[in-house]
């Protein structure tokens, strides 16, 4: 497998202003939203509802599929602009399913905030035989980018963002044996190398970004 870096060209600061202590109403501030159209993976808890919240106080329509579509609607309750759809990132046919009813309706998709995640679990395995954090933190997160991919393309400069975590320092992605089937399971080395791939698939989205014009 080729791996590469770009050794680095890619990786610079935005230097936008804000720091680890700039508030969301900061962030979006003077920011119209209205007629586009957000995707927020795990959009109803955390960090993924505060985005929510956000970009749908700022006009946006935000989608939030969602594991368990009742504590979904409890928790967006009363939060206007919002749709609620079943999905669980770590089922492919779950994905399949709610990229093919979205791009069904025709619409663009102008933000995809990939934020859906976990962390800290005993060792587990989809029906794939991929370990669980890689599943849901990278896997899941680049299968649905690629569904969603004419839709992204359609909305004429969409933006993806990848919610990533200082936990990528904890460990480099291991090509050799991803799925600790060779090795002693320690969650979070495996936690680490999901946000190192999260964070390479970053990266490699920016030159993909030069197709979809």
């Amino acid at each position: 497998m080729i791996q590469n870096n770009y050794q680095g060209a890619l990786q610079h600061p935005l230097n936008t202003g804000f720091n680890a202590h700039a508030t969301t109403s900061e962030v979006i501030k003077g920011i119209d939203l209205s007629g586009k159209v957000a995707i927020v993976t795990g959009g109803n808890t955390g960090i993924g509802l505060e985005t929510t919240k956000t970009l749908a106080a700022a006009g946006a329509r935000v989608i939030v599929p969602a594991r368990n579509v009742e504590k979904a609607k409890e928790n967006l309750q009363g939060i206007a602009n919002v749709e609620i759809e079943a999905m669980d990132i770590m089922r492919p046919e779950d994905i399949d399913a709610f990229a093919q009813k979205f791009l069904s309706s025709a619409r663009p998709l102008h933000l995809l905030i990939n934020n859906a995640g976990i962390m800290w679990v005993p060792l587990r395995k989809d029906a794939r035989g991929i370990e669980s954090q890689l599943a849901t933190n990278f896997i899941g997160q680049f299968h649905l980018t690629a569904r969603l991919w004419s839709a992204l393309k359609a909305a004429k400069g969409a933006r993806v963002v990848n919610v990533s975590s200082l936990g990528h320092h904890m460990a480099s992605f291991n090509f050799d044996d991803p799925n600790f089937e060779y090795r002693e399971y320690e969650t979070l080395q495996a936690y680490g190398q999901s946000k190192t791939a999260t964070n390479l698939f970053a990266v490699d989205w920016i030159t993909a970004r030069k197709h979809m014009a």
